[in-house]
């Protein structure tokens, strides 16, 4: 690679930080981070481990992330920083890839990948995903090794792309499936042989047709972007209108010669009508729900990114062209109502969270001090949504405070309805705390007697006869004697 496309790249990267912001230990991370924290430690989180270790049994991402802390010697902090940063600058040499063999200009290229930076955290239709989430996790290294294995397909260098998807694959079990069934369409497309078939079997293979139990079905209520029939107009805006855009931007590049840009767009549309079906396949009928945590419509997350990379170069080719002004009208306002909308989503946590500095968020710095000042096999309970209270902004009690909590209902609920075996667990435990709000005392010693647990983190201004040695303006953390 040339130093001045590398060079325009990491300033890209260091644009989409700003952009979107950094937030390690938000949202997901609170399966992620938890396993790499055990492996640097195992004493850490002697109970309720279940609800993370499921899915880091299935990703070698926390082996990865605790040995470069190894090798390197630095703090998981730095570590994890580092590593986020390296994944945006892949997925934007991928972008860039792709962009360079479906576009002549340098104009159509670098608006390509402008755009794809811009919109890193737009949301994709209504599967609860970004095109890249503000915080490192597995789908951070499948996103940039499926863009690499569509310029590697582009190129029909087959072997490659697998490569890249099966190297995912140790990364995150089921993201790369998708990306293989569109190189399977793409390579049809392509060289078009005898019809590829057993895309159904890639999206049943390993799961079980049993009826599911009404835990399981109370936690999959849930997560009801998993069914497609759950979602809401403008999810299925989500859907219709990238196959619409992508049929007409194949027009335009038939009429122009533009055949990778066709190739990906008749390949594109076929794709997301295919997982579409499969997706209300497994949705109608209540005996499939429990296959519906493969989550067939998750392939719109390779589509979205593709149709923004798509978008940007025919912007770029046509519109924009070589106008200092007319780039600035289209990427000023719109980096700018990007950053607002990750300013709102955190809005009592800094904009970048950068490794080793200091909190703003209360519910951060009473999660710091628990991790400081109580011991490592400490059992907490908290609200069980705590995480959707306003000022928490997602972050992860036991990512941050490296401590053992009882159960929650945001994302241990996730975790029941990916892996039915804990749904039973799962709704045992909230049902125990289903009415926090209106705990007392005797409440909380019932759950100390029922399951150990001897810490609890209240809001404020909490309850009345607790012995709590923290509290800030938000939160009190309480040892329950």
């Amino acid at each position: 690679m040339k130093a001045r496309p590398a060079f325009l790249l990491l300033l890209l990267t260091a644009a989409a930080l700003l952009i979107h912001g950094y937030h390690p230990y938000a949202e997901d991370s609170a399966f992620y981070i938890p396993p790499v924290k055990k492996l640097l430690n195992p004493a850490l989180y002697p109970h309720g481990a279940e609800f993370f270790e499921s899915h880091a049994r299935l990703t070698l991402f926390p082996r990865l992330i605790a040995g470069s802390v190894r090798v390197s010697h630095l703090p998981l902090d730095v570590v994890l920083f580092v590593w986020q940063m390296f994944c945006i600058f892949l997925f934007l040499l991928g972008c860039w890839k792709v962009a360079c063999l479906c576009f002549e200009e340098p104009a159509a290229q670098w608006c390509s990948v402008g755009l794809v930076a811009a919109l890193l955290t737009m949301p994709v239709a209504g599967t609860a995903l970004f095109i890249m989430d503000q915080y490192l996790n597995p789908r951070s290294f499948s996103s940039f090794a499926g863009v690499l294995s569509v310029a590697c397909a582009l190129e029909r260098r087959y072997v490659r792309a697998i490569a890249w998807l099966m190297a995912a694959m140790l990364i995150h079990p089921l993201m790369p499936i998708y990306g293989t069934i569109f190189l399977m369409l793409l390579a049809w497309y392509q060289t078009r042989p005898a019809k590829a078939e057993g895309l159904a079997a890639l999206l049943v293979l390993g799961f079980s047709f049993e009826r599911p139990s009404e835990a399981y079905h109370q936690a999959a209520l849930l997560h009801s972007y998993h069914y497609v029939t759950e979602w809401p107009w403008y999810g299925w805006l989500g859907i219709f209108a990238p196959v619409a855009l992508f049929y007409w931007l194949g027009g335009i590049a038939r009429a122009r010669g533009m055949r990778n840009v066709d190739l990906l767009c008749r390949s594109l549309v076929l794709f997301v009508l295919l997982t579409l079906f499969g997706a209300l396949f497994l949705d109608l009928p209540r005996r499939f729900e429990a296959l519906a945590r493969l989550q067939p419509l998750r392939s719109l997350h390779l589509a979205y990114v593709l149709l923004v990379l798509l978008v940007g170069g025919m912007a770029g080719q046509f519109v924009l062209k070589r106008s200092v002004a007319r780039w600035l009208l289209l990427f000023v306002p719109l980096c700018a109502v990007m950053a607002y909308a990750q300013l709102r989503e955190f809005p009592t946590t800094a904009h970048i969270e950068w490794p080793g500095a200091a909190s703003r968020n209360a519910w951060v710095q009473a999660f710091d001090w628990v991790r400081k000042n109580t011991p490592a096999d400490a059992y907490f309970a908290l609200d069980p949504l705590h995480m959707d209270d306003a000022g928490e902004d997602q972050q992860s009690f036991r990512a941050i405070a490296e401590r053992s909590m009882l159960v929650d209902r945001v994302k241990d609920s996730g975790a029941a309805a990916m892996f039915p075996s804990l749904a039973e667990e799962w709704w045992d435990r909230v049902s125990a705390v289903n009415d926090w709000k209106k705990f007392q005392p005797a409440d909380f010693q019932d759950l100390k007697r029922r399951y150990g647990v001897d810490w609890v983190v209240l809001e404020q201004p909490g309850i009345a006869g607790m012995n709590c040695p923290y509290q800030n303006a938000e939160v009190q953390v309480c040892r329950l004697n």
